[in-house]
């Protein structure tokens, strides 16, 4: 504060900042608001997809064990070997939630006909073929899982910038220049005031002589 100059033109000038800082500090708080509902909304929907995702590990490694209690473990060894190890393809894109950019993954289904597996269909039982299947169905939603994921992560990050820059603004930045206008009010008062008495003794003086 002893820093400041206490002029009319600075008290002018403060005030705009702090309806300026004001203002902002409504947007970031409707921002904030926004995300934590965004979140919120995807948070049941992950619930939901993860949930899908462990049903789906359960039923493949119960039928993979399935498989090798009836066929053994060499015949399914031997089948996996021989299947085709080709790796997902998918595609990047993003999307914006309320000045977040979040990945959206765009991917072929894992899924495949039997003929495409790269194993002899007609040396194999539907066991493996069903394990086959549960598997591939199960890294589609491992996919899911990691897209979701990764946007709620963002959103965390981002909900958690804007907490602080609306904490910042409203305990620290705004109180801070309200208090700097209160004391440049008060000296320019005081400056009134002295002007006032300055002047009564001048035409007391005047008056005088």
């Amino acid at each position: 504060m002893a820093e400041v100059q206490p002029t009319r033109m600075e008290l002018i000038k403060l005030r705009r900042r702090i309806k300026m800082a004001t203002r902002g500090h409504a947007l970031l708080k409707m921002k904030r608001d926004g995300l934590i509902m965004e979140f919120r909304q995807l948070l049941e929907e992950a619930k939901e997809v993860i949930g899908g995702m462990v049903q789906k590990y359960e039923k493949a490694q119960s039928k993979l064990a399935l498989a090798i209690a009836v066929d053994g473990i060499v015949a399914v060894r031997s089948i996996a070997l021989s299947c085709q190890q080709m790796p997902p393809e998918f595609s990047m894109k993003r999307k914006n939630i309320m000045g977040v950019v979040v990945p959206v993954i765009k991917r072929e289904p894992i899924r495949k006909k039997p003929t495409e597996r790269g194993y002899g269909i007609l040396s194999t039982s539907t066991r493996v073929d069903e394990a086959v299947e549960a598997y591939e169905e199960l890294v589609d939603a491992v996919l899911e899982v990691a897209e979701i994921e990764t946007t709620l992560r963002k959103l965390i990050e981002e909900i958690e910038r804007t907490k602080r820059r609306v904490n910042a603004l409203e305990y620290r930045v705004i109180p801070t220049m309200e208090e700097l206008a209160k004391f440049i009010s008060f000296k320019l008062e005081e400056m009134d005031r002295e002007n006032i008495i300055r002047l009564k003794k001048l035409k007391m003086k005047k008056s005088k002589s």
